[in-house]
């Protein structure tokens, strides 16, 4: 049987907090399969392990049930228990956000790639309330960010930042890694700009270079470059998968500070520092390493 994994990450956020959730489904090369779910907060991270007989996921959908607890564009129903960790609560999601096209672009039809991204919505509205061991998380008019990973495993080396700007009309994601295809390895990137209503996208696919790595990421495109600089780290321990085990420990900082800069002909389109950004590096050069 050939190993695999699949999961979905849903980031809730509102003024002050940071919570993530990441539903996941996997499969080793003996046929074992399991289930997880994470929870990352500003403070902790926790997992919960599940057997493969308790998830059911319906990928045209980005629908997963793990044990107890539901997952969708919808909306969250959580109720979960594991070591050091209950949490429970319930999120309404509403104007989900899809891109114009898969992010991957003609990628997604290349066979054996180990990780294929998808963004299911850049920015929606979160309305509800979660308790994570003891502890209440009010959303109201907060803000969510939906993507999901699938494949075998993650990069050996990657970076990866998102953001919810301040900016009602203002969401950030971008990623680059480096990926091995039939026997031979580059570097690629996706990342997508939303702002105003306007989609600016960066993609190996479409020309997009990743020309510096020191202090975070920067990508240039034609005649514009975005820029993700990270300022202040506050990663927290999460598990990733190798060969559809999930064996691998990386760090996210669910919410450090990061600063952002898209430039088209030199002219500043965007230029602003968030404190509750997202940033997730491994094998990446990156302020003190």
């Amino acid at each position: 049987m050939q190993a695999y994994f699949e999961g979905l990450y849903f980031k809730q956020q509102n003024e002050r907090e940071s919570v993530a959730l990441i539903p996941a489904i996997h499969a080793d090369g003996r046929g074992n399969k399991s289930a997880s779910l994470q929870i990352i907060t500003n403070e902790a991270a926790y997992q919960i392990g599940y057997d493969g007989m308790e998830v059911v996921m319906d990928r045209d959908q980005n629908q997963i049930a793990v044990g107890k607890s539901f997952f969708s564009p919808q909306g969250i129903v959580l109720d979960a228990t594991g070591d050091g960790i209950r949490a429970s609560g319930k999120l309404l999601f509403e104007g989900i956000t899809p891109l114009a096209y898969d992010i991957m672009g003609p990628f997604v039809f290349v066979p054996g790639m180990e990780c294929r991204h998808k963004v299911v919505s850049m920015r929606h509205c979160v309305k509800g309330e979660l308790c994570i061991n003891g502890k209440r998380y009010l959303f109201r008019d907060a803000m969510g960010y939906l993507e999901g990973d699938r494949g075998h495993s993650f990069p050996g080396r990657y970076l990866w930042t998102q953001c919810l700007s301040r900016d009602p009309s203002c969401s950030v994601m971008l990623s680059a890694a480096s990926i091995p295809v039939a026997g031979v390895s580059f570097t690629g990137t996706i990342g997508v700009v939303s702002v105003g209503g306007k989609e600016h996208r960066f993609a190996t696919y479409l020309g997009a270079r990743v020309l510096r790595r020191e202090g975070g990421i920067c990508v240039r495109q034609g005649d514009c470059e975005l820029t993700a600089e990270l300022l202040e780290e506050r990663g927290q321990a999460l598990q990733a998968p190798v060969g559809g085990e999930m064996t691998r420990v990386i760090h996210e900082s669910i919410s450090c500070v990061v600063r952002y800069r898209l430039l088209r002909r030199g002219k500043v389109l965007l230029d602003f520092t968030s404190q509750q950004a997202s940033f997730e590096s491994e094998g990446w050069t990156t302020p003190g390493t």
